[in-house]
């Protein structure tokens, strides 16, 4: 979540996953599934855009079935694996991309045309920048200017980034590396914490000539910024330290003082002065040509965050808490592709058989997860960019049958919802006293609805009451929060896209302590309680918006 202009003032789980049952669905051949709802005929889809779809009484899952206990506990130890393993927000897209394709969605290239790409009944996901990625299905029956249920969320999480050239002068023997905070990156849960680096690197081949992305993270803490201890006195206790000279992480020792300075001497690495590696740091350049097996003079840029490396775990007397860095909001956009992964797989999920037919629906069923959410969404792959609205309109221009594709556009727009999934506050028993009575989420109860009377969220009675129907259907429980009068709300990409969209929507996310925190808080059912009721919204959304409309 976005941070309020307040806060900008201030800058083994070892046994096994357990496999679920759930009930089988096989409706009499020749029924169609009672939410299929048309909108508009049929005939004006081509009949090459339609693929296979499965008879009825092949399908082993049930559309309606509804994730149980056992289901919700086994996502959290892949939530762990993921949050430990994809430290930067290259390497979440990169890692959703790959969960994507291994349950058969195919990659589109925004720079290519779709329309004799996408198909009746496929499922796709595209990538903008390698940090924000779009996913859909589309259903066997779906006809253009039919809805799309859709989620948003985002990728990114509070970090820092290393600067351009972030070669530090040599001091008192340390070699130290030159970082700026990404959001409220830099705080003071900064101080003392085993800090790793990656990130993506461009790399020229140069026997071709071309530019590849390469990902690295290095399988150690390279940094660590540390504190002053308190027998200093005051400066120890500055409760407003400075993040430019105060806050500079160590990255190795350097005695070379005496003489010229190791930190700038790009002579150690060799080559021309007029590489991009020339002003970096060499040990640092060296350390990541040898782990991505390449010369340093291929590197012609690079995009690096220096990120927590503690792994995700399970605490509490009864590993009911997760505790983890980059929750905010890896925990959100985790849910969201599971939920839909779930939603339209024919086949037992690595977690469990928790899917359902893929292809029993007339719409689009659509996952956004985004960068740049924490800095405010302007950039290409933010959430207020054009990503989400081009995408859609692209997957209905493939169905229109020749006609006026911008009426279809605003149809689809008008029979659509989105869930804007970011996480929310988890009531703290040591600070009740800040929460608004009968507004304080709890953790592993369920996703909780944000409010907020000043449009910094989507929320209205609406879009409440039919996440509510979602809610029953599924048999999930929806909490509400809304801060106090007397605080500000942060901010989440809903208000943006469905003000661009004219779409309906809301804002759900799950409960978490200690947001913007280096690390935080969520519960062990969290990941799958929020699966459970993003998935029976994808499955459940014509139902509902029968209700609605």
């Amino acid at each position: 979540m976005t941070r309020s202009n307040s806060d900008r003032a201030g800058q083994d789980m070892n046994r096994p996953i357990p496999k679920p049952s759930i009930a089988p669905y096989d409706p009499a051949p020749g029924n169609a599934h009672p939410s299929i709802r048309l909108r508009t005929p049929r005939a004006s889809i081509p009949a090459s855009h339609h693929l296979p779809v499965p008879t009825p009484c092949s399908r082993t899952t049930n559309t309606k079935a509804t994730l149980t206990k056992t289901d919700v506990e086994s996502f959290a130890t892949p939530f762990l694996k993921f949050i430990s393993e994809n430290p930067t927000v290259f390497h979440a897209v990169a890692e959703l991309a790959k969960r994507l394709e291994s349950r058969g969605f195919i990659k589109l290239s925004a720079r290519e045309q779709w329309s004799t790409k996408i198909r009746i009944g496929g499922k796709y996901y595209v990538e903008r920048n390698g940090s924000s990625i779009i996913a859909f299905a589309v259903g066997s029956n779906y006809t253009a200017g039919n809805g799309a249920a859709v989620i948003a969320s985002h990728v990114d999480a509070i970090t820092t980034k290393v600067k351009p050239i972030p070669t530090k002068p040599t001091k008192a023997g340390y070699l130290q590396l030159g970082i700026a905070p990404y959001a409220g990156g830099l705080s003071k849960t900064w101080w003392d914490r085993d800090l790793g680096i990656g990130g993506k690197v461009l790399v020229k081949d140069q026997s071709t000539g071309k530019i590849q992305t390469k990902l690295f993270k290095l399988d150690w803490p390279i940094a660590r910024i540390p504190t002053l201890a308190p027998h200093f006195g005051a400066p120890a206790y500055d409760p407003d330290p400075n993040p430019e000279t105060q806050m500079v992480p160590i990255i190795g020792l350097d005695d070379s003082e005496a003489g010229p300075s190791m930190t700038n001497d790009s002579s150690l690495i060799g080559g021309s002065t007029h590489a991009f590696t020339s002003n970096q740091p060499p040990r640092l350049v060296r350390a990541i040509t040898n782990h991505l097996q390449i010369d340093h003079q291929d590197i012609v840029n690079w995009e690096l965050e220096v990120f927590d490396t503690q792994p995700a775990q399970l605490g509490g007397l009864d590993k009911e808490f997760i505790f983890a860095p980059r929750i905010d909001d890896k925990l959100c956009a985790f849910a969201a592709i599971e939920a839909l992964i779930a939603s339209t797989d024919e086949e037992e999920t690595a977690y469990g058989n928790v899917s359902s037919p893929a292809n029993d629906n007339s719409i689009i069923k659509i996952v956004g997860c985004f960068d740049d959410e924490e800095i405010g969404s302007l950039l290409r792959q933010g959430a207020r960019s054009n990503f989400l609205p081009d995408t859609i309109a692209r997957i209905g221009a493939t169905f229109t049958g020749g006609h006026s594709i911008p009426e279809y556009i605003s149809q689809t727009y008008a029979n659509s919802f989105m869930i804007s999934a970011d996480v929310s506050h988890a009531v703290n028993p040591n600070y009740l006293d800040v929460y608004l009575e009968n507004h304080a989420p709890r953790m592993n109860v369920g996703v909780a609805v944000q409010a907020d009377p000043n449009g910094h969220t989507t929320t209205d009675s609406v879009s409440t009451a039919f996440l509510q129907r979602v809610a029953e259907k599924c048999d999930s429980k929806l909490q509400v929060f809304q801060i106090r009068n007397d605080s500000r709300s942060g901010g989440t990409v809903g208000p943006m896209l469905s003000s661009a969209m004219g779409m309906r929507a809301i804002d759900a996310g799950l409960p978490q302590l200690s947001m913007h925190s280096i690390r935080a808080t969520c519960g062990n059912l969290d990941p799958g309680l929020g699966v459970k009721l993003f998935k029976g919204f994808f499955d459940h959304f014509e139902e509902v918006d029968a209700e609605f409309s």
